[in-house]
């Protein structure tokens, strides 16, 4: 294995490594922290009382 390989190598493994880390890193922080406890809340904070839950307020074509 040639040294330019072993570099290419080494920058994907530890690029794998590092991102892996960092995202059970972040998923242990959400859990922890109650993000994925009510899920419908979340879903629904997008509404508000112009457009309440499950009613269309739009149309395609107009």
């Amino acid at each position: 294995m040639n040294p330019a390989t072993f570099a290419v190598l080494a920058v994907v493994i530890g690029s794998v490594v590092l991102f892996g880390t960092a995202t059970v890193l972040a998923l242990g922080w959400a859990f922890r922290d109650g993000q994925f406890d009510n899920l419908d809340r979340g879903a629904a904070s997008i509404f508000g009382p112009d457009e309440p839950v499950g009613e269309p307020t739009d149309a395609f074509p107009e």
